[in-house]
C-alpha cells in the first residue's frame, strides 16, 4: 500500500508513539490535582508547552492546547471579532479559499452583523499583500488568512501580509495547520497574532492541536467549565496527545531541511510525470506550495472515481479536502483559482511525505495515468471531445 494523503492526516511517528505510551503508563495524573502524579503531569505539559513554543519562536506563555486545528481557528476568529464588536469594528477579511474552520466561523459571524470580505485568488492559488492593504479599512477587526491551502498547498506570503497589519495595527491570524512541521515557523518574523496547529498533520496523534496567540491578542472563551490554559480553554488536558504532539514537533523541525530535500525531489519527479498525461493541468503556483503537495486536475473524468480505482491498486490519494469527502460538489478551492465545474470535478490530490520512496511515485504515475486513460475511454463526452463535438477546456 502506497499512502499519499498526509494532507489529510499523518500516521504518527515512532517518537510521538513513545512518548505518548510513557506518559500513559508513567505520567497518567490529573495536571489540576495538587499531588505527586499530578504535578508530575502538570510538569510534563510545562516542558510539552516549551518545546512547542521554542519551535515556532514563541513564549510558552502564548501556547495553548486545544482539540484540533479547528478549534484554534474557532477560537482566534471569534476572540477577534468579540473585541472588534466591543470597538465599534465589524470588518474581517479573509480568503474564498480557506479551510471550511474558517470559512464557517465567518458564516456564523456574517449572521451575527459582521462583515465578511473573501479576497479573490490569482490562479496560481496565491494572495498579494497588495490585496489585502487595500482591503483593510478603518473598521477591519481581523485579517485571517491560511499559511498554506490544504488542497493545493500554495504557501502565502504570510510574513509580508503580517507586517502590513501590524502597520495598520489590525489583527493577523493564520491557520498554519498544514504549514507546521513541514516548513519554518517563526511567529516574530511573520507578525502574526494568532496561529494555529494541528498534531495529526506532523506526525502526532488526533484530537490535539496548538492556538499561538500572542501576549496583546485578547482570547475569548468558547469552552467554559475550568481553569485550564490560563482560564482561556477549559477541560482536564490530554497529557499524553500534548506530550506526543510535542515530540512530533520537534522531531519535525530537527529533521525539516533534510526531510524538505527529500521531499522536494520526490514531488518534482511526480509533477513532471503527471504533466505528462494529456489534458491535465497542476493546480497552484509550481514553486510556492508545500514540499509534499501535488494537486492536479484531468479532463474527461470524475475524481470519485480516480481515487476508487487507484484504491484498487493500492494507491491512498484525495480529490481534495478529507473534511469536505462525500460532497458531491466541485472543491471551493479549484472553483475559486478559476477551474470551470467540469475540470474541478476531475481533481486529484497527492500529498507525500519522508517515507515515500522514488518507486512509489513511479508506481502513482503509472497508475494514474493507466486509471485516467481507462476512465476517459468509458466516458461518451470524452468520446464527443475527440470526435469535434465537443471543445476540449485544457491543453493537451
Amino acid at each position: 500500500m502506497i499512502y499519499a494523503d498526509n494532507a489529510a492526516t499523518t500516521k504518527m511517528s515512532r517518537v510521538a508513539i513513545d512518548a505518548m505510551v510513557n506518559c500513559m503508563e508513567n505520567i497518567w495524573g490529573n495536571p489540576s490535582s495538587l499531588y505527586e502524579f499530578g504535578q508530575k503531569a502538570k510538569e510534563a505539559i510545562t516542558s510539552a508547552r516549551e518545546k512547542i513554543a521554542a519551535c515556532i519562536n514563541a513564549e510558552p506563555n502564548e501556547i495553548y492546547f486545544t482539540s484540533g486545528g479547528s478549534e484554534s481557528d474557532n477560537q482566534a476568529i471569534i476572540s477577534a471579532a468579540k473585541v472588534g464588536a466591543k470597538k465599534n469594528k465589524r470588518h474581517i477579511i479573509s480568503t474564498a479559499f480557506e479551510h471550511h474552520a474558517v470559512l464557517h466561523t465567518l458564516k456564523k459571524l456574517e449572521a451575527e452583523g459582521f462583515e465578511i470580505e473573501l479576497l479573490d485568488v490569482h490562479e496560481n492559488g496565491v494572495i498579494t499583500p497588495a490585496q489585502v492593504e487595500n482591503a483593510i479599512r478603518k473598521d477591519t477587526c481581523l485579517v485571517t488568512i491560511m499559511f498554506a491551502n490544504n488542497e493545493i498547498g500554495t504557501i502565502q506570503p504570510i510574513a509580508e501580509i503580517g507586517a502590513i497589519c501590524r502597520a495598520k495595527k489590525v489583527p493577523f491570524h493564520t491557520d498554519a495547520v498544514q504549514a507546521a512541521g513541514h516548513i519554518n515557523i517563526d511567529v516574530q518574523k511573520l507578525n502574526v497574532d494568532a496561529l494555529s496547529i494541528s498534531a495529526h498533520k506532523f506526525h502526532g496523534a488526533k484530537g490535539v492541536g496548538v492556538l499561538y496567540a500572542r501576549k496583546n491578542f485578547q482570547l475569548t472563551n468558547i469552552i467554559e467549565g475550568g481553569a485550564q490554559e490560563k482560564g482561556k480553554r477549559a477541560g482536564t488536558e490530554n497529557v499524553p496527545a500534548i506530550v506526543a504532539m510535542a515530540a512530533a514537533l520537534d522531531d519535525a523541525c530537527k529533521n525539516l531541511d533534510a526531510n524538505n530535500k527529500k521531499v522536494l525531489a520526490l514531488r518534482e519527479k511526480l509533477i513532471d510525470g503527471l504533466n505528462k498525461i494529456p489534458y491535465s493541468i497542476l493546480n497552484g503556483d509550481r514553486k510556492k506550495r508545500l514540499p509534499g503537495n501535488v494537486n492536479f486536475c484531468f479532463e474527461g473524468i470524475e475524481g470519485e472515481s480516480l481515487l476508487l480505482l487507484l484504491d484498487d491498486k493500492n494507491i491512498c490519494a484525495s480529490s481534495g479536502s478529507a473534511c469536505t469527502s462525500g460532497s458531491l460538489d466541485p472543491s471551493h478551492v479549484l472553483l475559486a483559482i478559476g477551474r470551470v465545474h467540469e475540470v474541478a470535478h476531475g481533481s486529484l490530490r497527492l500529498s507525500i511525505d519522508e517515507n515515500n520512496t522514488e518507486d512509489d511515485v513511479e508506481k502513482i504515475i503509472s497508475a494514474v495515468a493507466e486509471v485516467v486513460e481507462y476512465l476517459r475511454n468509458m466516458s461518451p463526452l470524452w468520446k464527443d471531445k475527440l470526435n469535434g463535438k465537443k471543445n476540449f477546456i485544457l491543453e493537451a
